[in-house]
């Protein structure tokens, strides 16, 4: 069996497949507007007057609460929602616009990462507008409490961080029957965590027993970024010690699957995922909490966590918070957050090997300070780790290109024969001591690598709009004029040259692999540029050392000929 056949044969199939992805996302046809039966009216800019959305049913632990406790309410249809405030919380990470009508929190404008099409815009990672809808939602569960569809009073005047090292912003409601519940976002610099904060005060004449919710209210768009080569996974996703990492199809959820994830636990986050971003409910530690998820009217989707926060006695203050995390997937950031949740950046099936390669590349970047020349570091380094197997594969090459006369000789000696031919073939490598295998096994335990590095550089959001050299001012979008995809054509079928051709290939196979190059270049214009920078670097130095392996190797072979002349 020919390995090396087979290992081009897995790394063009792979590379295959993600060009078939691209192909799709580029070429399906639009997604038919799922039909929003309401609100019917619409602004004049063409954003939604209001967001149809409910109430989730209480917590389960809820029957175990005390009798008489009020049942909890679902709104009737926000088709007649009342008119709020829309106000904007400026912080030196971000800018939050915060609608009074439930405190929605309907857009986070990031300062530090520009949008992917317009790069005057900032980047939204939550957004209602007429194209997409991805909002942060919270409200308490019960009659005559406060939802994100009651009208809140304003009752901070300061909306702007400035210098301050923190900023809380209160919203208030009344509470039918008596009290006020207080809805508080407390912003901390240098975060892009906020914690969100219901302040209740019960002033009836008994016990209530609210349930505090915090959820997503968004559609089914990809409302991230999602490059062309790779189906990046976006929607909701829930965590929980025991159960690990849970993505949840939007189908599945239309579909109301069953144990699509856990729905009570202690510990965790709920999150909607998109490729570079995340937004999370995080609840604290030890506190039990109900994860759920559900459609909604039209393509509207909730994804959330609900908190009980006990009885409330008359003419008592309880308070339930839970932070709220909306930004990059930046893996420190994420991992000081919350357990698990650096699982969100991913690294495909071989994060085992992915995670420490950008850990390297995060330290090569600390080196140089910029991302391009990290790659090219790191690629040394990969080079330098497998220089002995890919040394042993290049001398096993390097044979078989010195034994090519004699191997053409015999595949015409026995050209009608091929079971002749085999044995004679078999009989010169074990006098050239040549190992057929002894090439194929090193490429082989390499191509993990190369696909974890693959990932690595698609998944890190620290390479997105991250400039190299001269053009390439963007390492995690293509080649604007196919200069690199160009070079590693050429590269590649320099590299060809210096290799033989499999023993028993036919003319056909071996016209195959000399259009390779040209064929991985043309899919290498899609890939992100430092993806094509790593793989010709890779190969620059891989020609190198096959070159300097083939003259030592024809020097070895002219001394040995001179010896047996002796």
């Amino acid at each position: 069996m020919d390995f090396q056949r087979i290992a081009l044969f897995v790394i063009f199939s792979m590379s295959g497949v993600f060009l078939f992805q691209a192909w799709q996302k580029e070429n399906a046809p639009p997604k038919p507007p799922a039909a929003i039966t309401a609100p019917a009216e619409k602004k004049a800019d063409g954003t939604p007057a209001a967001v149809a959305s409910g109430v989730p049913a209480a917590a389960a632990s809820t029957a175990t609460a005390a009798a008489g406790a009020p049942a909890a309410a679902v709104p009737a249809s926000n088709s007649a929602a009342p008119a709020g405030e829309v106000f904007t919380v400026k912080t030196d990470q971000a800018d939050f616009r915060i609608n009074t009508v439930g405190g929605v929190i309907e857009e986070v404008a990031l300062k530090e990462h520009r949008d992917g099409a317009d790069k005057s815009k900032p980047y939204l990672t939550l957004m209602k507008n007429k194209d997409r809808v991805h909002m942060a939602q919270t409200g308490l569960i019960g009659a005559g409490l406060p939802n994100h569809n009651t009208v809140y009073t304003k009752v901070s005047s300061n909306t702007d961080m400035g210098s301050a090292a923190t900023l809380e912003v209160r919203l208030s409601a009344p509470i039918a029957g008596g009290g006020k519940s207080d809805l508080i976002y407390t912003f901390k610099r240098d975060s892009y965590v906020v914690d969100v904060t219901h302040e209740i005060t019960n002033g009836s004449a008994q016990d209530i027993n609210p349930t505090a919710y915090f959820q997503f209210y968004r559609d089914s768009k990809v409302t991230g970024e999602s490059n062309a080569m790779v189906g990046i996974f976006h929607g909701p996703a829930v965590y929980t010690e025991k159960d690990k990492y849970k993505k949840i199809d939007f189908k599945d959820i239309e579909k109301a699957k069953k144990n699509l994830h856990p729905a009570e636990a202690t510990d965790g986050w709920v999150a909607t995922v998109e490729h570079y971003f995340v937004n999370a409910w995080i609840p604290k530690a030890g506190v039990k909490r109900e994860y759920y998820t559900a459609k909604e009217t039209g393509d509207a989707y909730l994804a959330g966590a609900k908190l009980l926060t006990g009885a409330i006695a008359p003419g008592a203050t309880a308070k339930v918070s839970m932070p709220l995390l909306t930004g990059p997937q930046e893996q420190d950031m994420l991992k000081a957050a919350a357990p698990g949740l650096d699982i969100v950046v991913d690294y495909g099936i071989f994060s085992f090997l992915a995670a420490p390669m950008f850990w390297l590349l995060k330290w090569f970047h600390g080196l140089v300070a910029n991302w391009g020349w990290a790659i090219v570091l790191l690629t040394i380094l990969i080079k330098a780790v497998f220089y002995p197997l890919n040394h042993a594969a290049g001398r096993s090459m390097g044979k078989m290109k010195l034994a090519a006369p004699k191997l053409k000789e015999l595949q015409e000696r026995y050209a009608g024969d091929k079971l002749k031919l085999n044995q004679a073939m078999m009989e010169l490598y074990k006098k050239e001591k040549i190992n057929p295998l002894g090439g194929c096994f090193p490429i082989l335990i390499q191509i993990p690598v190369f696909i974890a590095l693959y990932w690595v550089l698609i998944a890190a959001v620290e390479l997105r709009h991250a400039p190299w050299a001269l053009w390439i001012k963007d390492l995690s979008a293509p080649d604007p004029f196919f200069i690199l995809p160009v070079l590693y054509a050429i590269t590649a079928f320099l590299q060809s040259k210096l290799q033989p051709p499999a023993p028993g290939m036919d003319p056909m196979q071996q016209k195959i692999l000399q259009y390779m190059p040209v064929a991985f270049a043309v899919m290498f214009i899609f890939f992100p540029a430092g993806l094509v920078l790593y793989w010709t670097v890779s190969n620059i130095l891989q020609i190198a050392q096959q070159w300097n392996i083939n003259r030592v190797m024809e020097k070895e072979q002219e001394a040995a000929k001179a010896l047996a002349k002796r």
